[in-house]
């Protein structure tokens, strides 16, 4: 996919990083990627990859702006309270870079709803969600880049489980809801930790696209906000798991 001479010189500075150059520049050009979940996960994700000039971003989500949303889902102002998430993010997406195309639907992400993404991002925050875009990702072959954030702590993993035999997929790690599953409106969040986690969630996806670096296929990336620690830990493929297990 041939670059305009303005988008050459928006992506200058990134053109410039050996790992991307026009090549890796011209791959986020023709690429796709569902992002499901427009709020404190989904932006700051969805923002760098317009950002970084990716070709065409599905947001799906059929919430609203809610004034206790606006301390962590700084995609969102004020004024843009009682309004559609995913339609108030599309703009920003488009403010911030013409050159890109936004699928924006106001709907909720069940078992059975299509995405056009070459990849999947989920950015979503219950387990019922999760497991069902898991379940998408593993049974049509794409990969899958899962974000979660909660108090103080984040973690971010890559799985490939429908492209790669001996991988594992989301449910090798979380094989059901966990008894004490609990989201942000029951336990909190720090604001700065879910745009730690959405930016990860974009870099993650910008190597996946461009082949720069090693991406966490296969492992998880978990942050300690409070203690100041992080660590990347490999995922097992579970040979019994209800989605991805021979047995």
């Amino acid at each position: 996919m041939q670059l305009s001479a303005d988008e050459i010189e928006r992506y200058a500075r990134q053109i410039m990083v050996k790992e991307i150059g026009g090549a890796g520049q011209q791959k986020l050009a023709a690429a796709k990627v569902s992002i499901i979940g427009a709020g404190a996960l989904g932006g700051p994700c969805a923002l760098y990859l317009a950002a970084a000039g990716l070709g065409q971003i599905e947001l799906i989500d059929d919430d609203r702006v809610q004034r206790s949303n606006l301390a962590r889902q700084i995609q969102f102002g004020e004024a843009d309270t009682g309004a559609s998430k995913v339609d108030t993010l599309a703009r920003a997406l488009l403010d911030l870079n013409p050159h890109i195309r936004i699928m924006n639907r106001r709907e909720r992400f069940v078992s059975g709803t299509a995405l056009s993404g070459d990849i999947l991002i989920d950015a979503t925050d219950n387990f019922g969600t999760r497991f069902a875009l898991n379940r998408l990702a593993h049974e049509s072959g794409r990969r899958l880049v899962s974000g979660a954030a909660g108090i103080w702590a984040g973690q971010v993993g890559v799985f490939e489980s429908g492209l790669a035999d001996d991988g594992p997929c989301y449910q090798c790690f979380v094989p059901e809801t966990p008894p004490d599953a609990a989201d942000c409106e029951t336990v909190g969040v720090i604001g700065p930790v879910t745009g730690i986690v959405g930016s990860r969630m974009a870099l993650e996806t910008l190597k996946l696209i461009t082949g720069a670096g090693v991406a966490l296929v296969s492992h998880l990336w978990i942050f300690d906000a409070l203690g100041g620690r992080e660590r990347t830990v490999k995922v097992q493929k579970d040979m019994k798991c209800a989605v991805c297990g021979s047995s």
